[in-house]
């Protein structure tokens, strides 16, 4: 299998699926290259943080974006374990707002997800325990972060029925869409096409 960055149906995402190499002593991989993205987005990403969640099954960690410009750009790799992996148009204005789509995140394709910043972030842990890597574009700000409710009916994101969600305090708190939308709370399409030329450009929107 060649490595690939393959763009989602939303446009700022893409799946890194990479070739695997193995032998007697185990498997290699390269996780990330930069000039694998940067072919496909048009930039690199640059590195300011790295992320590490354990999670129980059922955890769901999410809907989570920041405010752009910076916002925060995400590169995210599960490393043990399963994940269901989402990522949601919160952009006003954009052709795909609102809309999702998932993919499933694990130890043994070890894909890889990236996302541009203005696109909302979520994961559901199908495993008894899963280890999650996010590399991220900036620092965490408390002041820049939001969330929006994962189980909004509005947004319609189909999680596994099978396992039951168990959300922190605070995303069990966080507004709907609409309330996000209301409060002025979205990053704004346009804005953030700014700040994608500013980078270098993402590519052409997939549909």
């Amino acid at each position: 299998m060649l490595r690939t960055m393959d763009p989602l149906s939303i446009s700022g995402a893409w799946l890194h699926t990479p070739r695997i190499h193995t032998d007697s002593r185990g498997t290699f991989l390269e996780a990330y290259r930069a000039a694998d993205l940067r072919e496909v987005a048009g930039h690199g990403m640059d590195l300011a943080q790295l992320n590490c969640s354990i999670s129980m099954k059922g955890a769901l960690r999410g809907i989570h974006f920041a405010d752009v410009p910076p916002g925060q750009a995400k590169y995210v790799m599960c490393l043990s374990g399963e994940i269901h992996d989402v990522v949601v148009d919160l952009r006003t204005g954009s052709p795909d707002f609102g809309r999702w789509e998932a993919v499933r995140l694990d130890d043994v394709s070890r894909q890889g997800l990236y996302l541009a910043e203005g696109l909302g972030h979520g994961f559901l842990t199908l495993s008894e325990r899963a280890t999650v890597v996010y590399a991220i574009s900036e620092p965490f700000s408390p002041g820049r972060e939001h969330g929006v409710h994962p189980l909004d009916a509005s947004l319609g994101i189909e999680w596994p029925a099978e396992v039951t969600p168990i959300l922190s305090a605070k995303d069990a708190k966080a507004p709907t869409l609409q309330e996000a939308l209301a409060a002025g709370l979205l990053p704004d399409h346009a804005t953030c096409l700014a700040y994608y030329e500013k980078l270098g450009g993402v590519g052409p929107p997939v549909h």
